[in-house]
């Protein structure tokens, strides 16, 4: 890295950033590579298994499997981004990324971020359309209706993506690449930066009401029509029915914008490195792990079509004899 005149650098000059996340776990190395790709191996298993079993079972070709299979791979998608990389680093002991590839990393990270705050808020509409429209059902969620939606949903984490990346091109660093992270992502960015950050931060707020918070009332608002309607329904039997559709999708909502709040909306003096290493950990690295759990445990017709598929396999097994 080269400096400019008063000592100064820019952007373009730093040629790496480290990471200070795991710098101090010196003995801690081996169990945290093991850990990391343990929830990876998890994360990709459970993610495909759930796109497969979408893409195989005939009873799971409906509009909510259908943005379910777009939430796995999403899924599998946004761990990606950041575990390989985290475990590279735990084998060569050195937390480092490249300029561009922080630069990228940020990019994909921000667009399945905010890919999925708008599935989940079209999953919800989904959920309302079943629930409270059921005669209109199959035109609210024709394919002519479900295919836009799910892309729309890409496009909005896409454009807020390319917004926050092309600011962070232009920030300036002064030669200090000492990134309090494990990952790199806005909020890091701009705590080392030199240069102004006013604009970046208001973007970042910005972002965080109509990229977070928007799909997120949309989820809550779509949940009070659903609870009426439920409320409305007579017998316990068909009350329970209704609202077995929706629980494995709140529970999802619940835990990924709970820890995304706890994530960007952060005070301003900051969290400890410690407890913002947890927070991210638990963001982008155990949730996509969780959500193919949640829907397995708490989804009757994936747990039905888990079955099917583990039976099959051994009927098909049996037909040949042992020796």
């Amino acid at each position: 890295m080269e400096s400019q005149e008063g000592g100064n650098q820019t952007l373009e000059e730093v040629t790496e950033f480290l990471f200070l996340g795991f710098s101090h776990a010196f003995r801690g190395q081996a169990f945290l590579f093991l850990l990391f790709l343990l929830i990876y191996l998890i994360t990709i298993v459970g993610n495909l298994a759930i796109f497969a079993l979408i893409q195989l079972d005939p009873r799971l070709h409906s509009p909510m499997y259908f943005f379910l299979s777009h939430l796995s791979f999403l899924d599998l998608c946004y761990s990606s981004v950041t575990v390989p990389k985290i475990l590279v680093n735990f084998l060569r002991q050195r937390s480092a990324i490249s300029y561009n590839q922080c630069m990228a990393q940020m990019f994909f990270l921000l667009t399945f971020a905010g890919s999925e705050c708008a599935l989940l808020a079209v999953m919800a509409y989904d959920r309302y359309a079943a629930i409270c429209q059921p005669l209109r059902y199959s035109n609210l969620m024709s394919s002519q209706v479900r295919v836009p939606l799910a892309l729309a949903s890409w496009v909005w984490g896409l454009l807020d993506s390319v917004i926050h990346t092309s600011l962070a091109t232009k920030l300036s660093f002064c030669g200090f690449n000492h990134i309090d992270h494990i990952f790199c992502d806005v909020p890091p960015l701009l705590k080392i930066s030199c240069s102004d950050t006013y604009v970046n931060e208001m973007v970042l707020h910005l972002a965080s009401i109509f990229v977070g918070l928007s799909p997120f009332l949309m989820v809550v608002v779509s949940y009070v029509f659903i609870l009426l309607a439920i409320l409305r329904i007579q017998s316990n039997a068909g009350r329970r029915k209704a609202f077995s559709t929706c629980t494995a999708h709140l529970t999802v909502v619940v835990i990924y914008f709970g820890m995304a709040n706890i994530n960007y909306n952060r005070p301003k003096a900051g969290y400890s490195l410690e407890i913002d290493i947890l927070i991210s950990t638990l963001y982008c690295v155990v949730t996509p792990m969780m959500n193919p759990i949640i829907y397995s445990l708490r989804n009757k017709e994936v747990k039905e079509a888990l079955r099917k598929i583990w039976t099959r396999g051994q009927n098909e097994g049996s037909m040949f004899p042992h020796k």
